[in-house]
């Protein structure tokens, strides 16, 4: 059975004093409780790491590049990630796609550095409004899925994060129906390519809008074993409900 998990990106948002929103999280957290990552800003990565430590929550980065050293500035490397204490990190969001040029090659090629690192990847797939609108949903999707993630995936190794463009941070939400219609196809894919052990047991995330007075309906579906929450996870108000939700689920 796939872990439940729940993440939290923060992307660019937070300072040194947001850290407090990690204990308080960690106070309200269910018992038991899903995993948690909470994926804060790369300066953060550290002091976020020792404030989660006795928490039951672990901490991501949002992006790596995929070499392990060089002439890039501005950039960090999976193994620097990794030596913060960090145990996951963001690729392929959407963001990234679209404001930088990624591409499914780059991705790629960064899951892998974050595998070499001992990271665990948080691979982002989705459509745009204009894909959905012209019934490219599935193309889209499996296309990004065989393209971003390379051979070899793992349960330990991988997530992945369904998140339709349209939806992120707009406060639009797929129907159960559309969000089901994705997951189910991830998985049948991920089965196809890695074989059914492996494919059944690697965590599928929803993403997009995700609130308290959403998610207890979206973790009903079959194949979403978890969220990756934009804006609700950076008040640990907002994030404990939707944490407590998949808890139950």
């Amino acid at each position: 059975m796939p872990l439940k998990i729940a993440a939290g990106n923060w992307k660019m948002n937070g300072t040194a004093a947001s850290l407090g929103e990690i204990s308080a999280l960690g106070a309200a957290l269910p018992d038991p409780a899903p995993a948690v990552v909470i994926c804060p800003p790369a300066p953060l990565l550290f002091r976020a790491h020792e404030i989660a430590g006795p928490l039951r929550i672990t901490i991501g980065a949002q992006d790596c590049h995929n070499d392990t050293e060089g002439a890039y500035t501005g950039d960090i490397s999976a193994e620097m990630i990794a030596d913060t204490g960090a145990t996951h990190v963001i690729l392929g969001h959407s963001e990234r796609r679209e404001a930088y040029a990624e591409t499914n090659d780059d991705v790629r090629d960064k899951i892998r550095a974050a595998w070499n690192a001992g990271l665990t990847a948080i691979l982002c797939i989705g459509e745009s409004g204009e894909d959905r609108a012209a019934n490219n949903t599935l193309d889209i999707i499996g296309g990004q899925l065989a393209g971003s993630l390379p051979n070899g995936a793992t349960a330990a190794s991988t997530l992945v994060a369904y998140e339709p463009i349209w939806a992120i941070g707009t406060g639009k939400v797929p129907t159960l129906e559309e969000i089901i219609e994705v997951h189910d196809f991830i998985r049948d894919r991920l089965t196809q390519r890695f074989g059914v052990e492996t494919g059944s047991e690697i965590s599928l995330l929803y993403g997009g809008s995700v609130k308290p007075d959403n998610a207890e309906t979206i973790f009903r579906a079959e194949n979403v074993d978890g969220a990756l929450v934009g804006g609700a996870s950076l008040r640990a108000t907002d994030f404990a409900p939707i944490i407590a939700a998949l808890a139950r689920s």
